[in-house]
Formats: C-alpha cells, structure tokens, sequence
C-alpha cells in the first residue's frame, strides 16, 4: 500500500489552503502525492489565488492531482458560454452557488443589475487564459489500487470504465447511503459535513471550507486515514 494525501473542497479559501499544504509538508515533505478532491472556487474570496496555487505547484513538478468539482466546471462553463447544464438548476451568479465571489477575486463586478453578458465579457477578459486552460483540463477521478477519488463519489454498481461526469461530480442519491463495499475506498467531498467522516466504504473529506469551516487535508493509507493538525496526525476510524 502508497500512502497517498486528499485535501477537501477548498471553495477559494487560500489561507486554508496554504495551512493544509503546509501539514502535508510538515508530515512527508514537498513532493508527496496529493489528490484534491475539487470544488476549487466559489463562495470564498480568494478563488483566483487557489487556481493560482494549483498551477504554480504542478509547473514546479509537485505530484498533485487536481480533480474537477461542480462548481469548477460551473466556472468553466460561465466562461465559455455554454450555459447550465442538465445537472444544474440555478445558474453560477447565483448566490447559493457563489460565482460573483470568484468573480469578484479577478476584479470582475458580478453586480446582478449587469447583463450576464457583460459580466462574461469582463471575465473573458479577466481571468488569465492559464487558468481557463487549468480548468479545461480537471480529472474526473484518480483511482489507486486501493482507493477511488472523486468529488462528489461514484454510482454503485457501474464498472469505473463507465461512470458518468455527472456522477462524479454531482452524485448523493444512491451514493451517500450505499452501505456496500466499492471494492476501493471511495474519497470524495462535495457533501459538506462539520468535520469529516470515515464511513468505512468511503471517505468524505468535504469539512465545510466554503461556509468558513476548517479545511481538511488527510493521509490516506489503504482503507486507513488519517486528519492532519498542528500538532500532528489524528487517526480518522470508521464508524461503527
């Protein structure tokens, strides 16, 4: 077995993330394998410094894998005009999804009484072309021998050959109450919890950062994980 970290849903909180990359770097060193698990921007206010970050860590040959959320693709798709798509009831603008925050890190004013398409036009302008490119290229899902990442989780009883993105990155009904083996350990966020759970078939890492939680950075060993603190790590068992 590799030892192998996850860091949950960061929704544009580069505090949170800099303390969460610096307890992986405290517990193994710089160049351990990293996977996170997606939902990069939104509702925090430093979106652009997280992709920043993401983009700055990868060209310097950090072993990070970079999984795509929904709202990431949210960002991707408000970009390049393609609208909402089948999964999708409230456009990015809106508040509960948090879009104007993102928008706002990259100067952008998301005002609602501006037309969308002039808020599309500033942003086409605003957010670097790397950046685009950073989003258009998100896995979908990481698999090791003994783990399955996604962000949101996977549909029970589809070969992984065949999940769907819709799944992977929108999934709770039929997923959250699977009490059945994966077969893998299944790392996901996307549910925001108080604090992450093992549930013994998956592991949800999502600890709520986007509503001002603390965001959680994990090393996952097998089916054992573990939070790391300050102070060290903190075996996370599963429920019984």
């Amino acid at each position: 077995m590799t030892p192998i970290f996850a860091i949950g849903d960061i929704h544009g909180q580069i505090s949170e993330l800099d303390a969460a990359l610096a307890r992986i770097e405290a517990d193994a060193g710089s160049t351990s394998p990293t996977v996170f698990l997606g939902d990069l921007v939104d509702r925090g206010s430093e979106s652009r410094a997280v992709l920043q970050t993401m983009i700055d860590g990868k060209a310097a040959g950090r072993p990070w894998i970079t999984l795509m959320g929904n709202h990431d693709r949210y960002m991707r798709n408000f970009l390049n005009g393609s609208g909402l798509q089948p999964s999708e009831n409230l456009e990015w603008l809106d508040p509960r999804i948090g879009g104007a925050a993102t928008l706002a890190s990259y100067g952008v004013d998301a005002d609602t009484r501006r037309s969308v398409e002039d808020i599309r036009a500033d942003a086409r302008s605003a957010v670097p072309q790397s950046h685009v490119d950073f989003l258009d290229h998100l896995t979908l899902m990481h698999v090791t021998p003994d783990q399955i990442f996604a962000h949101a989780g996977i549909r029970p009883g589809v070969p992984l050959d065949q999940q769907i993105e819709h799944d992977l990155i929108w999934i709770r009904d039929g997923f959250l109450e699977h009490n059945e083996d994966f077969g893998r350990l299944v790392v996901h966020g996307h549910t925001a919890l108080q604090a992450p759970r093992h549930h013994g078939n998956r592991l949800n890492l999502d600890s709520g950062a986007g509503y001002g939680r603390p965001l959680t950075a994990a090393l996952i060993n097998g089916r054992e994980a573990w939070v790391l603190t300050d102070n060290g790590r903190l075996p996370l068992l599963p429920e019984q």
